[in-house]
């Protein structure tokens, strides 16, 4: 899967997912990040990208002209690529739009090919956002100074869902979310800290027995920390699924 990301900082998103996980995972190419600079798509020698928005009011709007010529270059690198026109899916980070989760992480995680459109000052032209997006995404209800955290809060979600990126498989069935519930709480040596004990099951071999351990501390821990992940579990419980 390749990610391509509309920015006026290409270096921060350079520098946000070579670190760590997916940085390790870029270098073994299993996925690929290609950030886009607008600014290079201004047409003006000052490389100028925003302008006062009609109306009046606070602040400066980004323009549409250089959003949309980023866009038509990622366009041609995958006509390039494919050997065919190709319409990407184009995800606007925004608190207008539906809130990212877990299953929509896996939904995206089916694509070849995603592209993230970052906003800055007060927005962006509606109709360069009409022209080329085709889903409105939040990663919560509050307001950040640009897109570029948001995308690469999704992308290092989605990342973590490609074959391979995760050493260990099963770290991605079992950790918080999945099927509802919160992570069961996680224990190393040494055995005692500070007076506490590690629980005597997680101790004890018998996997059966710390697989229902796990399973009802993280019941009462979604319970007790997300009682609206809790409901959903409930309901997913009944219908069977």
């Amino acid at each position: 899967m390749d990610f391509y990301v509309l920015t006026l900082f290409p270096e921060m998103i350079e520098q946000g997912m070579r670190t760590s996980m997916t940085g390790r995972a870029l270098e073994q190419g299993l996925f690929g990040l290609y950030p886009v600079n607008i600014r290079d798509f201004a047409g003006n020698k000052h490389n100028k990208v925003d302008d006062y928005p009609y109306g009046g009011g606070a602040g400066l709007v980004m323009q549409p002209q250089p959003i949309y010529r980023s866009y038509e270059e990622v366009c041609r690198r995958l006509l390039k690529k494919h050997g065919e026109a190709r319409k990407p899916r184009v995800v606007y980070l925004t608190p207008q739009g539906r809130v990212f989760d877990q299953p929509l992480a896996k939904e995206l995680a089916k694509e070849e090919e995603l592209v993230f459109l970052c906003g800055h000052y007060e927005g962006v032209d509606e109709r360069v956002l009409e022209e080329i997006v085709t889903d409105y995404i939040s990663i919560g209800d509050y307001v950040l100074t640009g897109g570029e955290l948001p995308a690469m809060v999704m992308m290092d979600c989605i990342a973590r869902l490609v074959p391979g990126v995760l050493h260990n498989r099963e770290s991605a069935e079992t950790e918080s979310l999945e099927n509802h519930l919160l992570e069961y709480p996680q224990y190393t040596r040494p055995e005692e800290y500070h007076g506490k004990r590690v629980p005597e099951v997680l101790l004890s071999g018998h996997h059966a027995r710390i697989d229902a351990w796990r399973k009802e501390r993280s019941i009462e821990r979604t319970k007790e920390r997300r009682p609206d992940l809790y409901r959903k579990y409930e309901e997913m419980e009944k219908s069977g699924k």
